[in-house]
């Protein structure tokens, strides 16, 4: 039987098992200097934006929007094209999210159908580095500017990212980072907030921990969303890594780019930095009758999305979204991470390209 190549593989070694060992060992568990560190380290790789841990992606963005000032009775715009934890974020402040379409090269917001959707109760634009790139910032962010409406990063899937050299993260006006198991760094769950000022990050300090700065005292309403320092731990050494990581990733994606034809291949445009936390390939035929094939030759792959977020019961609201739903029929997502060795790309590019002919 041959060797399974999977869709995601975290890579843990020594320098992780040793990091979250000394926690343990320290019994200094939660929210201590292993997430300081972690917090003041990551704020170098986003233009030294204040940082905040938390203990999830979703968490991340629902308190970032929180600390813009969102809630009842305000819109906020999503693509539809991403996870549900996007909208999630935002309904669990108690605003309603407001779905838009994405163009078909970057597979994130189309600035044009955003501006569109602009009404008097919008307060925000949530732009989806989606698979790894950032979207049209310029274009988003002229859109926000002109109507007044903030614009936040969900970074979940694009640490390293970038746009015009600017590093993701750093684009709007708070952005939300991701660690869970599959993404390009991780600590096993867990998540970053990063603010424009001083003063958001205060309170996003006050949410995440019950409110309280000071023990005891609560200044605020709060949540339990608390980072541990075993996973801040782990995540540093996870950072020092993630250059060399990335790389691999990059490598990989050149090489798909290199071999594969017959399909739509990911594009990585001019004045975008790429994650590549998926290599997302197009297939015009019939896309799950190609994953069957390489399922066959032991080959994972993902759909990321089948089912757009407003078509899902949660939030079915009819709306129309022609290039979401296009591309939803499309996209198959291949390993690509850096547990992936050249011999296996070309061995998932060969079955590939056989199962296209």
């Amino acid at each position: 039987m041959r060797e399974p190549i999977l869709i995601a593989q975290p890579l843990i070694g020594d320098a992780e098992v040793a990091a979250v060992t000394a926690v343990l060992r320290s019994r200094a568990l939660v929210q201590g200097q292993e997430v300081a560190a972690f917090e003041d380290e990551f704020a170098a790789m986003v233009d030294g934006r204040p940082c905040v841990a938390v203990a999830s992606g979703t968490s991340a963005l629902q308190l970032a929007l929180v600390a813009l000032g969102l809630g009842p009775g305000d819109e906020v715009i999503v693509p539809s094209f991403t996870f549900a934890a996007t909208a999630h974020a935002v309904s669990l402040t108690g605003a309603t999210p407001v779905f838009a379409d994405v163009c078909a090269d970057d597979f994130c917001l189309d600035a044009a159908d955003v501006a569109a959707r602009i009404g008097p109760r919008t307060a925000a634009v949530v732009a989806v580095h989606l698979y790894g790139q950032p979207g049209n910032i310029g274009a988003l962010s002229a859109v926000c500017r002109r109507h007044g409406v903030a614009l936040v990063e969900d970074a979940a899937q694009a640490h390293g990212a970038g746009y015009e050299g600017r590093p993701a993260g750093s684009l709007g006006q708070a952005a939300a980072f991701s660690f869970y198991a599959t993404k390009n760094m991780t600590t096993g769950e867990g998540g970053m907030v990063v603010l424009e000022d001083d003063q958001a990050a205060r309170r996003v300090r006050l949410l995440r921990n019950q409110g309280m700065l000071e023990p005891y005292r609560h200044e605020v309403l709060g949540h339990n969303a608390r980072m541990t320092d075993i996973a801040a731990a782990m995540g540093r050494a996870q950072l020092r890594r993630l250059a060399d990581m990335n790389a691999a990733r990059r490598l990989n994606a050149q090489a798909y780019n290199d071999t594969l034809a017959g399909l739509v291949k990911p594009t990585e445009l001019p004045n975008r930095r790429h994650a590549w936390h998926q290599y997302t390939v197009r297939v015009e035929g019939d896309r799950d009758a190609v994953a069957a094939a390489l399922a066959r030759e032991a080959i994972q792959t993902g759909v990321y999305y089948r089912a757009p977020v407003h078509t899902q019961p949660a939030y079915a609201d009819g709306s129309e979204l022609p290039v979401t739903a296009q591309l939803a029929a499309q996209v198959l997502s291949l390993p690509v991470h850096p547990g992936v060795s050249p011999s296996q790309v070309q061995r998932i590019a060969a079955a590939l390209n056989e199962a296209l002919a």
